[in-house]
């Protein structure tokens, strides 16, 4: 909880700084929320298996602050014309993702011991993310806030920095215990939270709703340089990625000087 507190005022404090340097260089200000639902790909079940990605579902949340150089702040002012002012934003963000987690597959729908322990095993994950992306928008972003065009379409690339906290149990006892944990995770089990990086990649589309209104639906992927968000890494040849998810959500953007 204590790294929480600090994640959130180090997104807030960026925010304000950004702010006071906007004042400066003229760049318009955007913010708005995200929501939708999760689909973690970890080592939780077989990462291919529907039923598996279907169940291990979880929901995320978020926070964004837009940095749009196509008008001067405070007025509906043009900047002069370029191609960076006119295709790209700035993106940062502030994420919550979580998850449970339960084992799916053929593995786990099997008769023997180890499908017994499979199944006995339970667990949840949650992330806390801090990220920039470049927003890289196809459509001129004059011509879309001016209603020249009503679909915006966008992909980004950007980079965040995680906060992840990883749970898990077994109705058979001690998870951690030889005897209980499936043999693939047997030194593969680390349940302390920790920190890492990940790479984000996003396509998008914004609707124009209104002068300072926008929606927006937003495909993400995110991969993290860690296989320990979940908890677990397999121990095997077998084990060729790290966790990773996909987050599809939809948006609201208000324009704060436009």
């Amino acid at each position: 909880m204590q790294n929480t507190r600090v994640f959130l005022m180090v997104f807030f404090l960026l925010f304000l700084t950004q702010g006071n340097g906007i004042a400066q260089i003229h760049v318009s200000n955007e913010v708005g929320v995200l929501a939708g639902p999760a689909g973690f790909f970890t080592d939780y079940g077989e990462r291919w298996n529907v039923r598996n990605n279907l169940e291990n579902e979880g929901f995320g949340v978020g926070v964004v602050h837009y940095l749009s150089f196509a008008y001067k702040a405070r007025c509906t002012c043009e900047r002069s014309e370029s191609w960076f002012s006119d295709h790209f934003r700035i993106r940062n963000e502030f994420d919550y993702l979580r998850s449970k987690l339960e084992h799916f597959g053929p593995v786990a729908n099997g008769k023997g011991e180890g499908a017994r322990k499979l199944r006995a095993m339970h667990g949840f994950t949650e992330t806390y993310e801090l990220g920039t992306h470049l927003e890289y928008h196809f459509m001129r972003i004059k011509d879309f806030t001016n209603f020249a065009v009503l679909f915006g379409p966008y992909v980004s690339l950007g980079v965040h920095y995680v906060y992840y906290t990883p749970t898990a149990y077994s109705d058979l006892g001690p998870v951690d215990d030889p005897k209980i944990l499936f043999p693939s995770f047997q030194g593969g089990l680390d349940l302390e939270p920790s920190t890492t990086f990940a790479i984000s990649g996003s396509v998008g589309v914004r609707y124009r709703l209104g002068m300072q209104h926008d929606l927006l639906i937003d495909a993400r992927w995110n991969y993290y340089n860690s296989d320990f968000i979940d908890g677990l890494d397999v121990q095997g040849p077998q084990n060729k990625y790290n966790d990773w998810i996909f987050w599809l959500n939809v948006g609201y953007v208000f324009y704060i000087n436009f």
